[in-house]
C-alpha cells in the first residue's frame, strides 16, 4: 500500500495533477467519479493568501467527496510560505503540497516555482520551515533541475526528504524544458531506486493513456503516477488506466451520451461555483476533448466555444445528441 503519512493511497495511485485554471472543484469533481485516487488544489500564490485576495482565498475551496486532497502553495519568501502554509491548513486539507516545479516566467523570475531550483539550499530551507510549521503531511512536486548543467534532482529528493516530506512528484522536464519535448523519467527512475529514498515517488510528465501509464510504471518503478494535460475533458483517463492495468484490456472511448452526461455535469458545477460566465468561459478548454474523434463535429464546436449563456451551451449539447442519434452515428467513437 502507498501511504503519505496516515493517508491510504492504494497500490498504485493515480493523482490528478494540480493545473492553473484546470483542477478546480468542478473539474475535481468528475475525475473522482472516475477514479482518481488524489486531488490538488490548483497552485495558490503564498502572497495572495497571506493578503487574502480573492482569488487565492477561492482556490482554498474543496468537498469532501474529493479526498484525500492536497492544496498547494507557491512562493518565493520563507516566511510568507510558513504563513500560507498555515492558512490553508485551516482548510482542513490532508496534506499541504509545495510547488517548486512551475515553469511560468513571472513565477521563475521571483524565484517561486522551478525557479528556485537555482538555489538548492534556500529550497531545503523553504521545505522545513513549511514541514515545522503544520501538522499536517507536507509533499513536494518539482522538476528534474534548473537547467542541463544542474540536473540534481537525486541530491534535491535526498534532502527534502531529511527534512520531512512524506511525497514527493517528480515531473520530467527541467525548468527549461518545452513541454513539446517528451519527458525523460530516467531521472525519476534513480530517485525511486535509490536505497537513500523512503518515502513515495511519483512520476509526472507524458501520461498520455493507458498503454504510456504502464510503460512507466513497469520501467521506472515509481510509487504512482500524476496525470496532468492527458484529463483536460477526459475524467475517464483514471478508469482507462485501472482497467488496462487489471486487465491489459483498452476500453473503447465513452459513447456520446456518456460524454453529454459528464461534460453536462462538469458545466453545471463550474457555473454553480463560479457564476455563469465565468463558468461557461473557463469550461471551453475541455470541449474539444469531451468530443474528440467525433465526425463532422466543427459546426458544434463552434457553437460551444460562442454559446455565452447556460441554457445557450445546453441547447447545443441536445443539438449534438439529436443531431448523431438521427443520422446513425455509431454510439462510441474510436481513434
Amino acid at each position: 500500500m502507498v501511504t503519505i503519512g496516515n493517508i491510504n493511497l492504494g497500490e498504485f495511485p493515480l493523482l490528478l495533477a494540480p493545473m492553473e485554471d484546470v483542477s478546480d472543484p468542478p473539474f475535481r469533481y468528475v475525475c473522482k467519479l472516475f477514479g482518481a485516487d488524489m486531488m490538488y488544489t490548483e497552485f495558490i500564490s503564498s502572497e495572495g493568501l497571506i493578503r487574502d485576495a480573492r482569488k487565492s482565498v477561492e482556490k482554498l475551496d474543496f468537498e469532501e467527496f474529493e479526498r484525500p486532497v492536497g492544496i498547494q502553495i507557491f512562493g518565493h519568501d520563507i516566511d510568507s510560505m510558513v504563513k500560507a502554509a498555515k492558512y490553508a491548513e485551516r482548510a482542513n486539507p490532508d496534506l499541504i503540497d509545495i510547488n517548486f516545479g512551475c515553469p511560468v516566467k513571472k513565477v521563475v523570475a521571483k524565484g517561486a516555482g522551478s525557479g528556485i531550483l537555482n538555489d538548492i539550499p534556500k529550497m531545503v530551507k523553504m521545505t522545513e520551515a513549511v514541514v515545522r510549521a503544520v501538522n499536517i503531511p507536507v509533499t513536494v512536486k518539482t522538476r528534474l533541475g534548473y537547467d542541463e548543467e544542474h540536473k540534481e534532482i537525486v541530491d534535491i529528493a535526498e534532502r527534502i526528504q531529511d527534512v520531512g516530506i512524506k511525497a514527493l512528484t517528480i515531473h520530467g522536464r527541467l525548468r527549461t524544458t518545452r513541454s513539446s519535448v517528451p519527458a525523460d523519467w530516467t531521472l525519476i527512475g534513480e530517485v525511486k531506486n535509490n536505497p537513500r529514498m523512503t518515502i513515495p515517488v511519483f512520476g509526472n510528465g507524458d501520461v498520455n493513456d493507458p498503454v504510456s501509464a504502464k510503460y512507466f510504471k513497469d520501467t521506472f518503478g515509481v510509487d504512482g503516477l500524476m496525470i496532468g494535460r492527458a484529463s483536460y475533458g477526459n475524467p475517464w483517463i483514471f478508469k482507462e488506466i485501472k482497467h488496462y492495468f487489471e486487465t491489459g484490456e483498452i476500453l473503447p472511448l465513452p459513447g456520446l451520451k456518456e460524454r453529454i452526461k459528464i461534460s453536462t455535469i462538469h458545466l453545471e458545477r463550474s457555473v454553480n461555483w463560479k457564476g455563469e460566465r465565468r463558468g461557461i468561459m473557463e469550461i471551453r478548454k475541455h470541449w474539444a476533448a469531451y468530443f474528440k474523434n467525433i465526425p463532422n463535429f466543427k459546426s458544434f464546436r463552434i457553437a460551444l466555444m460562442q454559446a455565452e449563456t447556460l441554457e445557450a451551451v445546453k441547447t447545443v449539447l441536445k443539438d449534438i445528441e439529436k443531431y448523431y442519434s438521427e443520422n446513425s452515428f455509431s454510439e462510441t467513437f474510436q481513434d
